[in-house]
């Protein structure tokens, strides 16, 4: 997304612009010269005003939805506001004290993401969200259960109990001794440990010959684990409060918009995908518009942070979706405060898994 820096514009201009923005973020309406020449406005005539705007419409900051309406700020026109002309207005100590008040009694962590979710959602005023990587658990055991000759079962069981079942294609048949075969020697290596803690070694083994395996238990070994490690990288915690709130006087103005989006958070894939593109930052991301492929239809804007566990890996992602007319400058602080929120008490004892 490309368009004039602020160092292009007038002094004039850069304040006709800044207004032009800040009014539109605050009523969702565009904003007209006769407007901007009112009481807080600039001191030059509707005339003088109209020029400028049209100065800026050229530039690709600004457009007029209708011939005889205002202007509202492209997302070009967003995009430089929020990174050469906000100035961010951090949470108050009522607002930091509501974020922090549903992570204060320790639970799970399932429901502290979600205490922060509907916190955040209220406060800002759109569809928070709140994502982590879905927790390995640690085995006790994994076997294969023949289904048909080239098609098996496998069952992991974790030290909580839990049991998850995955079909596993075979290249070619295989009889109960390869299965059983595959199942102990997996058992052995994993027993105790998290998957991922023990893939690396159990296939430096396979690998390295060293497994004792004949070749097709060693290649049922691999399947296996190719299975597990994407399942479970595909599968996070995610947790979306506040889906009503998009769904303002403005939003229902364009029902297909509002459908679109709506699609849009239904798709829980999709928007991790969205919120991983944040893991790596070393700050709060904004996604305005287009600039995000998942919600360039809706037009939609994504402000998202990592959050990290006490040794400072990141260990999720919290974000607020909603309209781009989002008030960035209120929105940023407090996305950045839940990601520090979530990291500080999520971090201490007294939460759990279910």
């Amino acid at each position: 997304m490309h368009g004039p820096t602020l160092s292009d514009l007038t002094d004039r201009a850069r304040e006709i612009f800044r207004l032009v923005v800040e009014g539109y973020i605050a009523s969702g309406q565009p904003m007209g010269s006769k407007a901007l020449a009112g009481p807080g406005g600039v001191n030059l005539s509707p005339a003088s005003i109209r020029s400028v705007l049209q100065e800026l419409q050229d530039a690709g900051l600004l457009a007029a939805p209708h011939t005889s309406a205002g202007r509202m700020p492209t997302e070009v026109g967003l995009r430089l506001f929020v990174d050469g002309i906000m100035q961010v207005a951090e949470p108050t100590v009522a607002e930091r004290a509501q974020i922090e008040r549903g992570l204060a009694h320790g639970g799970t962590i399932e429901n502290a993401l979600a205490a922060a979710s509907s916190a955040l959602s209220e406060l800002s005023a759109g569809a928070a969200v709140v994502m982590v990587p879905k927790r390995e658990p640690r085995l006790v055991q994994i076997s294969f259960v023949p289904l048909s000759p080239v098609r098996a079962l496998a069952v992991l069981v974790s030290e909580d109990g839990g049991i998850e079942n995955r079909v596993i294609d075979l290249p070619e048949p295989v009889g109960a001794a390869v299965l059983e075969q595959a199942g102990n020697y997996l058992t052995s290596r994993l027993q105790g440990r998290t998957l991922g803690e023990a893939s690396g070694v159990v296939r430096a083994e396979v690998d390295g010959g060293r497994s004792a395996l004949d070749a097709a238990s060693a290649d049922l070994v691999q399947r296996g684990l190719v299975v597990w490690t994407q399942d479970a990288a595909a599968r996070p915690v995610m947790v979306v409060r506040g889906q009503a709130n998009l769904l303002d006087e403005a939003a229902l103005s364009d029902i297909e918009r509002v459908r679109q989006l709506l699609d849009e958070l239904e798709s829980a894939e999709a928007i991790a995908r969205v919120l991983d593109a944040a893991r790596e930052a070393q700050a709060t991301r904004i996604f305005i518009g287009s600039e995000n492929r998942l919600f360039s239809l809706s037009g939609s804007s994504v402000i998202a942070s990592p959050w990290r566990d006490s040794e400072g890996r990141v260990v999720g992602v919290v974000g607020v979706i909603g309209p781009t007319r989002l008030n960035y400058a209120r929105v940023v602080p407090m996305v950045d405060f839940t990601a520090q929120t979530l990291g500080r008490f999520i971090g201490q004892d007294g939460f759990s898994r279910k």
